[in-house]
């Protein structure tokens, strides 16, 4: 395995709720290669910044991507998160 990558977990996890919008923490640690508490801890991180919407059905929570929002870093601020997601989760954000 390699010893880094271009992409932090964060964008991971959010290519992994883009693709399956009612995944699980569960596996969403098992696809990003994290513990279900880091997974928890990203995803409540990007809720908490209006990143990632999340809402209760029943017995299981359901995720949306507020895809228009602007990157974090300053010299991606002018570029959408939907503008990777399209490339990495093939969706439409």
């Amino acid at each position: 395995m390699a010893s880094w990558t271009f992409l932090t977990n964060h964008a991971h996890v959010l290519v992994c709720i883009a693709k399956d919008p009612g995944v699980r923490v569960r596996e969403i640690a098992i696809r990003v290669g994290i513990t279900e508490r880091a997974s928890q801890r990203i995803v409540g991180e990007l809720v908490s910044e209006g990143y990632v919407e999340r809402r209760r059905e029943g017995r299981r929570n359901s995720y949306s991507v507020k895809g228009r929002l602007p990157l974090r870093h300053p010299m991606d601020s002018n570029h959408a998160v939907g503008e990777i997601l399209t490339v990495l989760a093939e969706t439409d954000q």
